[in-house]
C-alpha cells in the first residue's frame, strides 16, 4: 500500500484535532511526515533518525516509502545501502497502519509534538539518531519544553514500603522546589514518584511504552488520568500501539534523556530500572541511587550502582538538589519565602505536623497524617516543605524532628 502524498491539504485534514490549527502549511506538512514516521518505525530507529537528520522528515519519508533509490542521501547520512534496504523491509509493512493510528490519536484527544514545536524537550537531542521523531501527548504540552530542572525517579515494580515512602517523599520534596519529576507510571517506585509530585501540585511527566490511549498498567488508569490532568503523559509510539518488552527498554532511554539527572530509589539486582540508569550514565547525566538495608534484595541493584558505576548516594531531597547541580539553600529560601506568603494558616498547618512528630522515634507518613488530622497527600507535602527547611529529618522508619531545630517560630 502506498502512502498518500503529504500535501498541505492532506496534512491539515489528517492532523485536525492533533496539531495546532493555526500552524503554517509547511509546518503541518513536516508534522504530518513525522507522525507518519512514528507509525512506521520502532522507537530509537537509527536509520530513520540519520535520514531525517540529513534531509528532513518529508524528503526522508519519500525515500523510505520508495522501493529503490536514495543511495546518495543514505551515503550522506553515513548509512550503507544494505542498511537502507533492510530498514525499508521493516517500514513498508506498516504503511497500512498509518490511517488508523492517526484516527486513534484524534479519538484520544492526543496532541502531536515535534522537534519544530516550542514545546519540544530539547534534552532528547543528546540521543542523536536515536532520538524520537515526535511525541504523542496528553495533558500539559507546554510542560515538556519547560526550562525547569527535571529529575527521573525510577525503581522496582515490586517496591517495599521503604522504597515507596522514599520515592514519594523525594519526589514531593523535589517538586516543591520546582523540579519536574519524570518516570514511567509503572507499579512500585514509578507510581510513588508521580504521586509524590502530584501531592504538592508539582510538575510530573509519565512516559509510556505504548500509546497514550492505552493506559498501562491498567491498574494505574486513574493515576495516569490524574497525571494528564495536572501534568503530562507522553509516548513516542502513536495511539493504538501496544507496550512490548522492547518498547519498555527503548522508553527507558527517553526517561533518562528527558531528565537532568536520574535517581534509582529501589532496585533489585536485575531490575529494569538499571537499564534507565545505564542510559543516563551513557548520556553523561548525573546518576544517584538510594541505599537500603544490606540484607535487602530489593536494594541490591542500587548497591550495585553505588559500587560499580559510582552513582551518588541519595538520602535526602538536598542530595537530589546537589545531584542536579542546584543550590539547595537558595531553593530552600525560595520555598520558605513562598510558603510564608500563605499566612498564619500555612504556619499553623506546619506546626500541627511538627506536633505530630517525635524527637527520637521515627513515625510513618500515615501515622503523622493521622495524628495531625491531615490526609496523607497533605501531610506528605508539608513534610517535604519542612525537610527543605531543615526542620525535620527522614529516617528508614519514617520522620523525626531535627535535633538542631530552633525552638522559635518557623518563618
Amino acid at each position: 500500500m502506498n502512502l498518500p502524498e503529504p500535501t498541505p491539504e492532506r496534512a491539515r485534514s489528517e492532523l485536525a484535532g492533533i496539531a495546532d490549527p493555526l500552524s503554517e502549511d509547511d509546518d503541518l506538512v513536516v508534522a504530518y511526515a513525522r507522525a507518519i514516521w512514528s507509525c512506521l518505525v520502532e522507537p530509537g530507529d537509527r536509520v530513520a533518525g540519520a535520514l531525517i537528520a540529513t534531509c528532513g522528515p518529508v524528503r526522508a519519508l519519500e525515500i523510505a516509502v520508495a522501493s529503490t533509490g536514495g543511495a546518495d542521501v543514505a551515503h550522506a547520512a553515513g548509512l550503507e545501502p544494505r542498511e537502507l534496504d533492510k530498514a525499508r523491509s521493516r517500514w513498508h509493512p506498516r504503511r497500512g497502519d498509518v490511517a488508523e493510528r492517526m484516527a486513534a490519536g484524534r479519538r484520544a484527544g492526543a496532541r502531536l509534538v515535534t522537534p519544530e514545536d516550542h514545546a519540544w524537550p530539547e534534552r532528547v537531542a543528546d540521543l542523536g539518531p536515536f532520538a524520537p521523531v515526535c511525541l504523542w501527548v496528553l495533558g500539559d504540552v507546554d510542560a515538556l519544553g519547560a526550562a525547569c530542572p527535571a529529575v527521573a525517579m525510577v525503581g522496582s515494580r515490586a517496591a517495599s514500603a521503604y522504597g515507596d515512602l522514599l520515592a514519594e517523599d523525594l519526589a514531593a520534596g523535589a517538586a516543591t522546589a520546582g523540579v519536574a519529576v519524570i518516570s514511567g507510571a509503572a507499579y512500585g517506585i514509578d507510581g510513588s514518584a508521580h504521586r509524590g509530585a502530584l501531592a504538592v501540585g508539582g510538575a510530573t511527566t509519565a512516559l509510556l511504552a505504548g500509546g497514550v490511549d492505552r493506559p498501562y498498567p491498567a491498574g494505574h488508569r486513574e493515576l495516569l488520568e490524574r497525571i494528564a490532568a495536572g501534568g503530562t503523559v507522553a509516548a513516542e509510539v502513536p495511539c493504538g500501539s501496544s507496550p512490548t518488552k522492547w518498547r519498555f527498554l527503548a522508553r527507558n532511554r527517553l526517561i533518562a534523556a528527558m531528565s537532568d539527572a536520574t535517581v534509582v530509589v529501589e532496585a533489585g539486582w536485575r531490575s529494569g530500572s538499571l537499564n534507565t540508569a545505564h542510559h543516563a550514565a551513557a548520556l553523561g547525566r548525573p546518576l544517584g541511587a538510594v541505599p537500603g538495608p544490606v540484607t535487602s534484595a530489593s536494594s541490591a541493584g542500587c548497591h550495585r550502582l553505588l559500587r560499580e558505576v559510582q552513582a551518588e548516594c541519595i538520602t535526602s531531597v538536598a542530595d537530589v538538589m546537589e545531584l542536579l547541580g542546584l543550590d539547595a539553600r537558595a531553593l530552600n529560601a525560595r520555598t520558605v519565602a513562598e510558603a510564608s506568603q500563605t499566612g498564619e494558616q500555612g504556619a499553623g498547618d506546619l506546626t500541627r505536623i511538627l506536633d505530630a512528630l517525635s524527637d527520637r522515634s521515627a513515625r510513618s507518613g500515615h501515622d503523622i497524617a493521622r495524628r495531625a488530622g491531615f490526609g496523607s497527600d497533605e501531610a506528605t507535602a508539608l513534610l517535604g516543605l519542612l525537610e527543605l527547611e531543615g526542620t525535620v529529618e527522614r529516617r528508614p522508619g519514617g520522620w523525626v524532628r531535627a535535633r538542631h531545630r530552633a525552638a522559635a517560630t518557623l518563618w
